[in-house]
This record gives C-alpha cells, sequence and structure tokens, in this order.
C-alpha cells in the first residue's frame, strides 16, 4: 500500500499516477510492496525529525524511516518541498524531475542502496536516473 500525506500546501495532481510509478519502481529491484508512506512537508518539520531522531541539525531534502522485512519494502519517507525546490532551481531541473529523483532516492535507500562514498553516490544517480525514466515510459 502507497500512501501520500500533505504537512505542507503542496498537493500532487493525481496521486495514482505516482503511486503506479513507485510500485513499478518496487517491482523493478524485485521486491515487493509493504506500507511505503510519503509524507511532503517544509523544511521546518523535517528539521525537526532530523535533530530528534538523528541528532543532525542540517537541512535534507529526504529523511527515510526503514520498516522492511527482507524484500518486503515497507518505510515513511519524508520529504522537504522546500528542498526540492531549491536543488531543482540549483541544478536547473524540472521541479517534476526533481521530485522523481528524490522519491525514488528514498526507495533506493530502502532497498539498500547508499550513497556515503563517491562510487555509492555514482551508483545511487545511475538508478535514479533508471527510476525517473520508467515514470515517463508509463505515463
Amino acid at each position: 500500500m502507497i500512501e501520500f500525506h500533505f504537512e505542507s500546501d503542496f498537493e500532487m495532481a493525481d496521486t495514482a499516477v505516482y503511486s503506479a510509478w513507485v510500485t513499478n519502481v518496487i517491482a523493478s529491484e524485485h521486491y515487493q510492496e509493504g506500507e511505503i508512506v510519503y509524507i511532503f512537508c517544509d523544511d521546518a518539520y523535517l528539521l525537526d525529525l532530523n535533530q530528534r531522531y538523528l541528532n543532525h541539525d542540517t537541512l535534507t531534502d529526504i529523511i527515510t524511516f526503514d520498516y522492511c522485512d527482507g524484500k518486503i519494502l515497507s518505510g515513511d519517507l519524508f520529504i522537504s518541498i522546500e528542498r526540492v525546490k531549491e536543488n531543482a532551481q540549483e541544478y536547473n531541473v524540472d521541479f517534476h524531475c526533481e521530485l522523481l529523483r528524490v522519491m525514488s532516492h528514498g526507495l533506493l535507500h530502502l532497498m539498500g542502496y547508499d550513497d556515503k562514498s563517491e562510487a555509492q553516490r555514482s551508483e545511487m544517480r545511475k538508478k535514479e536516473d533508471e527510476k525517473i525514466k520508467l515514470f515517463h515510459v508509463e505515463h
């Protein structure tokens, strides 16, 4: 089950389209869909979570809480829409594309991909690009 919650002014036009894409991303890596909850929020909301649960005092675009059970993907993915907008401007990309990147990034973390080293970041970016293309192929 995939859910979307909005803790900011941001709204998605058609959550069913995004839900179908998330399902395809999960299947593309041979995982099963558990409970995936996306919570779209602002910087302050995410910073509070970062400080309380991760002891980090920095802004970030996504925080992923992993509740996976083997190959069944489950987790809460908190996304700061403010960071996504700023990243899109900074990297001169479309907001929608950057949103898909961040949404897939969280899923990839749930699947065990990491981004601590340069090699890991390169692999993560390649996988993000691959998952973004799935959205454009399907829709």
